[in-house]
């Protein structure tokens, strides 16, 4: 997660990793994906609640490439589940 300085323009930024459980299966045959990683960027904003690391998320937005990363700025987020913390 990344956080601006008060002097700048205000955004918060994660970075989603695409992890699968036991069991399930890749798409076409178990071919990897073209990418395992994607940005994504909430323009305006110092924080997202509920947005922490172990978040498990479903997205929804366009993607686009920032610095070689694919990248999805304001999506709509659904929150599948949160990691337990003991």
């Amino acid at each position: 997660m990344t956080h601006q300085p008060p002097s700048e323009q205000p955004f918060f930024s994660a970075v989603v990793v695409d992890s699968l459980r036991p069991g399930d299966q890749r798409p076409s045959g178990g071919a990897k994906k073209p990418y395992d990683r994607l940005r994504v960027i909430w323009l305006g904003r110092t924080r997202v609640p509920g947005i922490e690391a172990g978040v498990e998320l479903r997205l929804n937005g366009m993607v686009t490439q920032v610095d070689g990363l694919p990248a999805m700025f304001n999506p709509r987020y659904e929150i599948l589940s949160r990691q337990e913390h003991l």
